[in-house]
């Protein structure tokens, strides 16, 4: 069941009421609605920021397919930012070494189990499996 989310930090608690209700209707265990939960919130936030001038509602569709569940996010009015092609970041560095960023897409691509990205005529869709164990 998807559902669109006005492209506003605000829309959080609607996001986080249709998650809870998702996630207890698909019969998800504590730690895959904890991944679920932050993975779209780290990506609704990012989409958001990230795209101001956007003006198109963020889609948001989660479904279990046997021992997976499956996020679908697509925002409709984007400019390409492909989250599978940035670099890992070492959290091993010092401090010193680091530079600002990409600290939220690590932890959604610690979370999922696959993450896929596609872009075409203003549309990106991120794809996120988590494997129900």
């Amino acid at each position: 069941m998807e559902q669109h989310f006005t492209r506003d930090i605000e829309s959080l608690d609607a996001i986080f009421s249709y998650l809870g209700e998702r996630t207890v209707s698909l019969d998800l265990d504590d730690g895959t609605t904890f991944a679920v939960k932050m993975a779209v919130e780290e990506l609704f936030t990012n989409m958001v920021k990230y795209n101001r001038d956007g003006r198109a509602d963020i889609l948001i569709d989660v479904r279990r397919e046997a021992d997976d569940v499956t996020i679908v996010m697509v925002d409709a009015d984007s400019e390409p930012f492909d989250i599978t092609s940035l670099s890992d970041v070492d959290t091993n560095a010092p401090l010193h070494e680091r530079r600002p960023g990409g600290l939220g897409i690590h932890l959604v691509r610690c979370l999922m189990d696959e993450v896929s990205y596609e872009y075409k005529n203003r549309r990106t869709s991120i794809r996120l499996v988590k494997h129900i164990s």
